[in-house]
C-alpha cells in the first residue's frame, strides 16, 4: 500500500472528492464502495476497470468493498454468469471476504424477493445463488398499473 503524498495532487477526480471528505471529517472518515455488477453476462472491459476502481480506491483508504449482484431481473440471471463474476473479480486480485451481497436481499415485498432467490441469512456466502436454481416456484407477475 502506498502512502499518500503531503500535498499531492489526487490521482481522479474520485479520490479528489474522497480526499476532501475525509478533511472535512465526513461520513466518520470511512470509505465503503462496491462492485455492483447484474449476473446475465459476463463481464466486459468496462466492468474490469470498475472492480480496479471501486477495490483499489478502498484499499487505498483503508476501506472495504463489497461485492454485490444486482439480481433484480430472474429472466435474464444464471448461475454460471454469478459463479464468473466471482472467479473475474479473484482472478484481477480482489477479495471482498464476508461482504458478498444481493441487491434482492433488501427488496421490500416479500413474494418479489422469494421469486427473485432471497434465500436465508446465514447462507454460504461463497457459493453463489440464483433465482434458476428452484424454478417450481410461479414466476413473478408484474402488476398492471391502473
Amino acid at each position: 500500500m502506498e502512502e499518500k503524498n503531503a500535498g499531492a495532487a489526487p490521482s481522479n477526480f474520485i479520490h479528489g472528492i474522497i480526499e476532501r471528505d475525509i478533511e472535512q471529517g465526513l461520513y466518520g472518515s470511512k470509505v465503503h464502495t462496491r462492485f455492483p455488477p447484474e449476473p446475465n453476462g459476463y463481464l466486459h472491459i468496462g466492468h474490469a476497470k470498475s472492480i480496479c476502481l471501486n477495490f483499489t480506491t478502498a484499499l487505498k483508504y483503508k476501506g472495504l468493498c463489497n461485492l454485490r449482484f444486482d439480481d433484480t431481473n430472474p429472466e435474464k440471471e444464471n448461475a454460471e454468469y454469478t459463479e464468473s463474476i466471482m472467479e473475474d473479480v479473484k482472478w484481477l486480485g480482489f477479495a471482498w471476504g464476508e461482504r458478498l451481497f444481493y441487491t434482492s436481499d433488501y427488496f421490500e415485498n416479500k413474494e418479489r424477493a422469494r421469486v427473485c432467490g432471497r434465500s436465508e441469512r446465514g447462507r454460504n456466502k461463497e457459493k453463489p445463488r440464483h433465482a434458476h436454481r428452484s424454478r417450481e416456484r410461479q414466476p413473478f407477475q408484474k402488476q398492471k398499473r391502473r
